[in-house]
């Protein structure tokens, strides 16, 4: 089994877990893993096979990277961009009081690249209008029925994770065990249309995200929602933002004008900080200034109507 080392020296003082956890879904996500040591592990399928990959913040500034598998060299590679190298903030203008001053406590904070489509388009086609608790169950059970172990050291103290199932498995999983899983008719139609083009979705990635975002919405059941999230995941897009989500607007409302908004009203509060709307909803959220939540949450829910999200 391939194994590679390196390390790896940012420019600016990365945050390591708090960077690479945007790869995580949910807290019991079976391809992510903390160890004890403070080492942070993902897995992944790569365009050269199966790979794990463990990030570890050093003392004087350094990363300690570790890789095995099939494709741990494309994953030495990737590291810097998944740790937030890729993340340009240049020209980032904090336009409000409050933005300013989240920024200003979180100057580090970056977007994780993976540059991986498949990897995170699926995961948000499972958080379609459903609740976290949901997709996050439905995702881990997919890992570890239909998913492969992931390489690693033979160690007693290392995690044992699972990697996303590859584009054929997913095509191939019948409709009665997504329900199993449970994923309602419309998010596993939509997984398996992503699967089935999955080799054109990933050139993808090579594209600008303007470019890319209406190719990622071509696939029926891929909605703005999606795309957003995909292209936050996989191409560190600073600007996408998850209209149509349950909470963003009225939490990016309430935090800049004391009201909730809807997707309207969140466009026109967030058009000033093009190209990096999607970093103020981050900063916003990493500081918990959503409204309050005294009123109706979103209920479970198993089957529902097909939808674009």
């Amino acid at each position: 089994m391939e194994h590679r080392t390196r390390r790896w020296r940012p420019d600016w003082p990365c945050p390591v877990g708090g960077v690479l956890v945007q790869q995580r879904h949910g807290g019991r996500d079976p391809s992510y893993a903390v160890t004890p040591d403070g080492a942070h592990w993902r897995a992944f399928r790569t365009p050269q096979g199966l790979g794990t990959l463990r990030v570890r913040a050093l003392a004087a500034g350094e990363v300690e990277l570790e890789s095995w598998g099939e494709g741990a060299d494309w994953l030495l590679d990737a590291a810097p961009g998944l740790l937030g190298a890729d993340d340009d903030v240049a020209g980032f203008e904090p336009r409000h009081p409050l933005v300013a001053d989240v920024w200003r406590r979180n100057p580090s904070w970056r977007f994780s690249r993976s540059g991986l489509v498949l990897d995170a388009l699926v995961p948000a086609v499972f958080e379609q209008k459903v609740t976290g608790q949901e997709a996050f169950g439905a995702w881990g059970r997919l890992l570890r029925r239909h998913g492969e172990p992931a390489p690693g050291p033979d160690l007693p103290t290392a995690p044992r994770l699972q990697v996303a199932p590859s584009a054929a498995t997913l095509a191939r999983i019948p409709s009665w065990e997504w329900l199993q899983l449970p994923v309602d008719h419309a998010r596993s139609r939509t997984a398996v249309q992503v699967a089935r083009v999955a080799a054109g979705l990933e050139r993808t990635v090579s594209r600008p995200p303007r470019e890319a975002e209406p190719l990622l919405r071509s696939v029926p059941g891929v909605g703005v929602w999606t795309a957003a999230e995909t292209l936050r995941r996989a191409w560190g897009d600073p600007d996408a933002v998850s209209f149509g989500d349950y909470h963003v607007a009225k939490d990016v409302g309430w935090a800049l004008t004391g009201t909730p908004v809807d997707d309207a009203g969140l466009a026109e509060l967030l058009e000033p900080f093009r190209p990096h709307r999607g970093r103020v909803v981050e900063l916003l959220a990493r500081a918990g200034l959503g409204r309050p939540r005294r009123g109706a949450r979103m209920a479970p829910r198993r089957h529902l109507p097909g939808s674009r999200r």
